[in-house]
């Protein structure tokens, strides 16, 4: 599984960092970013919920 950022999308809310701290990191900006794009297994559930709660959808999840 990867976890892709739309930097264009982001509006620097920070959600995504709330539900995996261990996959994003917020800049000085307040803006995401994806620390780790191929997600361990054990990470992958944190990976969907960054995803889903991303109110501009600009995280998403692939196979």
């Amino acid at each position: 599984m990867r976890l892709l950022l739309d930097s264009t999308r982001c509006q620097g809310y920070g959600l995504c960092q709330d539900h995996a701290p261990e996959l994003i990191e917020i800049d000085d900006w307040g803006y995401a970013k994806v620390l780790v794009l191929d997600v361990p297994p054990a990470a992958e559930e944190s990976a969907r919920a960054c995803a889903d709660n991303c109110p501009t959808a600009a995280l998403r999840v692939e196979r």
